[in-house]
């Protein structure tokens, strides 16, 4: 019920005034979005690195409407691409990008021209980009586009939602060497058509969808801080004999610190996914419906005047 509140209000725009116009503490927006500006998310990279951390940073804002904020977008990843390598940071530092953000709503080529513009920042920077998911609509889109960049940008990273029922074919398709996948959940509100709805369904699929990723040839990001499915990832890595460096855990900003570092502490690859902008209440919201524990610190720091 309560995922199903926070998704629905991720979506909407009066609920979004509403709590703008709350005084909301500094302590909300800091533990999960890593700052509004690139020196804010410049320095939480170099805390994350200097802890033994990698990260994967993504520059908020899916609601691109116009094509000068598209152009925008694209300019605020080649910019902080660049100060990332500037700074030491690549390539333990890549970038997530949601090809809405790029104007894929509005012109399609245009996403994707963008979207190449970002990738060749990466390269030129020593790292590279992960392609992130959205709602089912825009899924063969975005895979089209991970294919085409991939000619030219190999290291293009895919990122698949367990919760649709597709997924278990698409990570047949992308099992394939040198083809990293972030394996996810899913934070959308998806009908059942297209979606699995029950907790114990997307995480059955999720274990599917780890096998095939795990049993390929590629590397599998496992996504996630359910502790079970963590166990099950660990266990999976040994069962099919990869090395350390043949995958990595993931995790968001803010979420199961002490899980994140004792993970890294046991030899493992640990990115953490480090949003930062503007546009935070739809990310906000989405983060709570995967995790509603979460919502007792943002009650607590909402009614808070400290």
């Amino acid at each position: 019920m309560l995922r199903s509140l926070f998704l629905a209000a991720a979506g909407s725009a009066r609920l979004e005034r509403l709590v703008e116009s709350v005084p909301v503490s500094r302590g909300v927006v800091q533990r999960f979005v890593a700052g509004r500006g690139a020196d804010e998310v410049l320095r939480v990279s170099r805390e994350l690195a200097d802890d033994g951390l990698t990260v994967s940073l993504d520059h908020l804002g899916e609601d691109t409407r116009t094509i000068e904020q598209a152009v925008a977008t694209r300019d605020e990843y080649v910019t902080i691409l660049g100060r990332l390598k500037e700074a030491g940071l690549t390539p333990a530092a890549e970038v997530s990008v949601k090809l809405s953000a790029l104007g894929q709503r509005i012109d399609e080529k245009l996403a994707y021209e963008h979207a190449r513009a970002v990738c060749a920042a990466a390269a030129a920077a020593g790292t590279t980009v992960t392609l992130d998911a959205e709602d089912h609509h825009s899924t063969d889109a975005t895979l089209e586009a991970l294919m085409d960049l991939r000619k030219d940008f190999p290291s293009t990273g895919a990122v698949l939602q367990a919760y649709l029922r597709r997924t278990e074919g698409d990570c047949r398709e992308l099992a394939t060497s040198g083809s990293r996948v972030r394996l996810c959940k899913g934070a959308y509100a998806e009908p059942e058509s297209v979606a699995f709805q029950s907790a114990l369904d997307v995480d059955k699929s999720f274990v599917r969808c780890l096998n095939i990723l795990m049993a390929g040839e590629g590397y599998p990001m496992v996504a996630t801080h359910d502790p079970r499915l963590i166990a099950i990832g660990e266990d999976r890595a040994r069962w099919f004999d990869r090395s350390t460096s043949e995958y990595e855990f993931q995790m968001l900003y803010g979420v199961r610190p002490e899980e994140q570092a004792r993970l890294a502490a046991g030899g493992h690859t640990v990115r953490i996914y480090l949003p930062y902008g503007e546009q935070w209440y739809g990310y906000l919201m989405r983060r709570l419906a995967e995790r509603p524990a979460n919502v007792g610190f943002v009650a607590r720091a909402v009614s808070s005047r400290r």
